[in-house]
């Protein structure tokens, strides 16, 4: 029968046995998995020479700045924290006396003393909500001891920092139902609680110093611009708790192009009705934060949020082509294509950053991280002992020679 024929054709050579088949087409499987996906998907390693990744040992026990230290080790946004830190450190160390220098250097600039005194132009941006927010505190000790040199923030952030003087604001929770806080006339912020009386205790305190501004732009010709304003806010608060204060003792330019969106726009309407013609130039504080980058030496950007602030602050440095070094914290990403999630590398192509600087993005809420990054560079220096603020220059133009060098950096073939 068939099978009889079958057993003959096995035995002589003919046709395979199933499991003779199935023998065979494995070892034609291996062969090709061993030619295709092991080579391929299994292919051998370069030898890596980057930092190995190790988080902190709490068995050494709770030390709380060697913790901060093995950020840099950790990896995701711990390790972006620790180049945060870097790259401040990095502000706060530079002097003109790191720079060779040039042929074509003023006399008065050749000594190792006097380029000693030209350091790095330090900015801060921060949103409304941070002054809101508990990280005021933080912001007002960097004014305090004179460790940023130009500040801009929102409305908010201005208005924010001036209530708190008159009353508090309290937390609350993110689930808060608006309505019912609407009928008890508190406003929220977020998990932070604003009552309206705040607001009305503003309104009785700076519309009197708005007719005041009013009368002396009349009688004497002042011309008020946002930053001039601010100022004067910080004059007539008079409280060592506020950042506009210490704005305004040191002399640091606190630019709000965005003066009228908020409380204080509120009151400029009222006062409108009230007293017309009262004007505030932007013209003026847009050549004088133009005029802080253009003029600075060396600048370092620290930007806390998105938005405005951001955008005001890279704007101004693209006028000399771009900061030298730059930290941003924020939430926001990119696939939008707003200004807010842009990366720092979009900035590059604006001129915005330098194309030799390292800039860091920490993505991370301000309020988690900020307060980490001051307590290991600026507060970490005044507790040292080793924050010496004294004498120090930010503006310091670049020789001709010197600005060949930073075009070529940019345009070699220039």
């Amino acid at each position: 029968g068939s099978s009889c024929f079958c057993s003959k054709l096995t035995m002589q050579g003919g046709y395979p046995s199933t499991a003779e088949a199935a023998k065979n087409q494995n070892e034609k499987d291996a062969e090709y998995l061993k030619q295709t996906t092991q080579e391929w998907v299994l292919a051998g390693s370069e030898k890596l020479h980057s930092p190995v990744v190790a988080g902190y040992d709490f068995n050494k026990g709770v030390d709380y700045d060697a913790i901060l230290d093995a950020y840099i080790t950790t990896g995701f946004q711990a390790t972006n924290l620790a180049k945060a830190v870097s790259e401040v450190e990095r502000m706060l160390d530079w002097s003109l006396a790191d720079d060779p220098v040039p042929a074509d250097e003023e006399e008065e600039w050749t000594s190792p003393e006097a380029r000693l005194k030209v350091r790095t132009k330090i900015w801060l941006s921060y949103t409304s909500n941070l002054i809101s927010s508990g990280l005021r505190e933080s912001i007002r000790f960097l004014a305090q001891h004179s460790m940023v040199q130009v500040m801009i923030s929102t409305a908010g952030g201005i208005e924010e920092d001036l209530i708190k003087c008159m009353a508090p604001t309290h937390l609350g929770d993110f689930a808060m139902e608006g309505l019912a806080l609407r009928r008890k006339g508190i406003n929220r912020i977020g998990n932070l609680l604003a009552p309206n009386d705040n607001y009305c205790l503003f309104e009785d305190w700076i519309m009197k110093i708005f007719n005041a501004m009013h009368d002396e732009q009349d009688k004497d010709g002042i011309v008020w611009t946002p930053s001039k304003m601010i100022h004067r806010f910080g004059k007539e608060i008079d409280n060592p708790q506020s950042v506009c204060y210490w704005a305004y003792r040191n002399n640091i330019p606190v630019f709000c192009p965005a003066i009228t969106d908020g409380s204080i726009g509120d009151m400029l309407y009222f006062h409108s009705y009230k007293r017309e013609g009262f004007v505030v130039d932007l013209v003026r504080d847009i050549r004088a934060v133009n005029d802080q980058a253009m003029k600075a030496r060396k600048t370092g950007v620290i930007v806390l949020g998105g938005g405005l602030v951001k955008h005001h602050c890279m704007n101004a440095n693209l006028m000399r082509n771009g900061a030298d070094f730059c930290v941003y914290v924020n939430t926001a990403q990119e696939f939008d294509g707003s200004d807010s999630g842009a990366r720092p590398d979009e900035a590059v192509s604006w001129g915005k950053i330098r194309v030799d600087a390292q800039p860091v993005k920490v993505y991370a809420e301000a309020t988690l991280v900020f307060p980490l990054i001051i307590a290991k560079t600026f507060a970490a220096r005044l507790q040292r002992g080793d924050w010496k603020p004294e004498g120090r220059l930010f503006d310091k133009a670049f020789t001709n020679s010197e600005l060949q060098v930073e075009k070529k950096k940019t345009f070699p073939n220039a």
